[in-house]
């Protein structure tokens, strides 16, 4: 029982508050990190390398008619969003409108985008290319073809309204977004919802738009570090409380250690003491006997003399 109740006591230490909401902690970082954070990345890595096949193939395939991509209202049909297709018709240069400032590979440049009416009669919002900013210096551009042409391009998402507003600078309406709602009220000329992204080596291009990097990052390896901290959070826990369990056992032994030396410090000093007691008890027996000689004389001397005397009187 005494044995069962030292152990208890020796565990009751982790129950207290700053252990307690250690192990919550833990627990808690653990759980999040497993099951929220790790699928958080390798979600996004699969997403990535799901859209840069997907762009693979988009490249890789021939360029389809624009009806088998875009619908009667101009949105793009299915998982076909950078797929090539053909598309005969005209270009509305007068209705042209500048992406202003938006970053290729990097740097700032200016976007065009022009309105191109098919043969069909369906009008698409074309982005023709860009052009470097320069400093200081005004955004010049060709204007686009008036005659009837063919273009290849990649089928794109329509964007958002950008929250800043429109502008007109250097003679271009500039915008902040590719926002075919704001475009066709800008323009006053009904749009598809979605537009083509002008591919390279075709009729009224500028600059053609880059081939989107196909980079996978890190998403994979932080998707797995994160399910490496999930597990080393409870090790951690584990380690701190077989540390403390070692603490603790080294200081009881320390304890133990100096309270033996202590008693075997008093056991000497007993033993001293009563040796001292007997040494001193002795002392004073001898100096009681040296008195009593130095005041009666020897009794072993006066025997022998009273015997002496007797003899002689018989």
């Amino acid at each position: 029982m005494f044995r069962s109740t030292r152990r208890a006591s020796g565990w009751r230490i982790f129950l207290k508050p700053g252990w307690v909401i250690t192990a919550v902690l833990a627990i808690a970082f653990s759980y999040f990190a497993i099951t929220v954070l790790s699928p958080w990345q390798l979600n996004k890595d699969h997403d990535i390398v799901a859209r840069n096949n997907h762009i693979e193939q988009a490249f890789e395939n021939d360029p389809s008619p624009i009806t088998d991509l875009f619908d009667g209202s101009g949105n793009i049909k299915g998982d076909n969003e950078w797929m090539r297709a053909t598309l005969t018709g005209h270009y509305l240069p007068d209705k042209e409108v500048l992406l202003r400032l938006r970053p290729v590979d990097g740097a700032p440049a200016y976007q065009s985008l022009v309105p191109f009416q098919s043969e069909n009669g369906q009008t698409l919002l074309v982005n023709r290319g860009f052009i470097p900013l320069e400093a200081g210096k005004p955004p010049r551009l060709d204007k686009a073809p008036s005659g009837r042409v063919t273009i290849v391009g990649h089928a794109r998402h329509n964007e958002g309204i950008p929250a800043t507003p429109p502008l007109t600078a250097d003679g271009y309406t500039q915008v902040n977004g590719i926002s075919t709602e704001q475009i066709s009220t800008l323009i006053h000329a009904t749009l598809g919802v979605d537009y083509l992204q002008l591919a390279s080596d075709q009729p009224g291009e500028v600059h053609a738009m880059p081939i989107p990097k196909l980079d996978r990052g890190n998403h994979l390896s932080y998707g797995f570090q994160w399910i490496a901290f999930g597990i080393m959070a409870p090790l951690a826990l584990i380690y701190f409380i077989w540390a403390e369990i070692k603490e603790r056992r080294r200081a009881k032994e320390e304890e133990a250690q100096m309270q033996g030396s202590a008693s075997d410090a008093a056991k000497e000093d007993n033993v001293g003491a009563t040796t001292s007691v007997i040494q001193e008890s002795e002392t004073k027996t001898d100096r009681v006997a040296a008195t009593m000689r130095s005041r009666y004389g020897s009794t072993r001397s006066t025997a022998p003399r009273k015997r002496d005397h007797r003899r002689d009187n018989f």
